[in-house]
């Protein structure tokens, strides 16, 4: 699945889309404006890396990140409703993670991610643990987010 799928799937729906990215530091967000007349539907993105981002620009609540972390299904969650908020659009995508080489723990390895996907009648987060280098996890945590979001968006209104 491609992002230019995704893409034709929002248009064809007229949903418009924004991002919160964490991990991925605007990698999805490179990937979707690399795609010919997106702007008619991609409205933005928030590159959340500090925990004072997600708090103050996507209304993270602080009491999610001292019981769950920056990286959990809450905290994704948080930040794709936080996006659909601030960038007024219908579909949201956020992806938080820990792609490495360092910042692992027991609980939560290097790769381990975090989508959420927020869409009129829907909402999605999911855990992965993706293999590889950072460059590695970041691309993957950007491929899996096309994907989820597109699958919701076929199934939902197939």
């Amino acid at each position: 699945m491609s992002a230019a799928q995704l893409v034709e799937a929002l248009r064809s729906r007229k949903y418009s889309l924004g991002l919160a990215e964490s991990c991925t530091g605007g990698l999805l967000s490179s990937v979707l404006t690399a795609i010919p007349g997106v702007s008619d539907l991609y409205k933005g993105a928030i590159v959340s890396y500090s925990n004072s981002v997600k708090e103050e620009i996507l209304g993270v609540n602080p009491a999610t990140l001292k019981k769950f972390g920056a990286v959990s299904a809450e905290c994704a969650a948080e930040m794709a409703k936080g996006a659909r908020r601030v960038l007024k659009v219908d579909c949201a995508i956020a992806i938080t993670g820990i792609a490495g080489p360092n910042g692992g723990s027991m609980d939560k390895p290097v790769g381990t991610v975090f989508l959420a996907i927020q869409g009129p009648d829907f909402e999605y987060s999911k855990k992965e643990i993706f293999a590889g280098s950072r460059t590695e996890i970041q691309s993957k945590s950007v491929d899996c987010s096309i994907e989820y979001l597109l699958n919701q968006i076929l199934n939902a209104h197939s």
